[in-house]
């Protein structure tokens, strides 16, 4: 087995993923997460997941806004909020991300709750008035929003 030596650096994979921020004026769509092993209890974005072999982050973000909420949203109706690198500070390649956030406030159809084994339930929340606990890397972004601060790159866990 090879060993870096002492003070070399070890390059990463890192493990990209799309998430949406539905908008509704100055509210956001959020989910409750359960049963998924990750951050369970807390809120998070209504739609977002893994990016997929050979699918753009565009792509992802689409997919996953069909097969978590039932709605369908065109690419151009994407806004790119910012990208976040982000870690969990163990050297474990799964925990090294770059989360890529768009906004949307338009889209066909009425969001609903489709994956009832991994959320148990869906609203509406106002970016002033966000429930506890929320995701703490997506409340960084949602907070960044609502300071009206938020950087097309910005980091998490360094």
């Amino acid at each position: 087995m090879h060993t870096p030596a002492m003070g070399a650096r070890t390059k990463f994979q890192v493990v990209p993923a799309a998430y949406i921020v539905m908008r509704r004026g100055e509210q956001v769509l959020l989910q409750l997460r359960t049963n998924t092993g990750y951050m369970d209890d807390h809120w998070a974005m209504a739609a977002a997941g893994h990016v997929e072999a050979d699918e753009s982050v565009y792509a992802a973000a689409v997919r996953e806004a069909g097969e978590e909420l039932g709605v369908v949203i065109d690419v151009a109706d994407l806004t790119p909020l910012c990208a976040m690198h982000r870690t969990q500070g163990n050297h474990q390649w799964i925990d090294e991300r770059v989360d890529f956030f768009f906004s949307c406030t338009r889209w066909s159809g009425v969001p609903r709750l489709l994956e009832t084994g991994k959320a148990a339930d869906l609203e509406w929340f106002g970016l002033d008035a966000l429930p506890n606990p929320v995701v703490p890397h997506e409340l960084a972004v949602l907070q960044r929003l609502l300071d009206r601060d938020l950087q097309p790159v910005i980091t998490f866990g360094f």
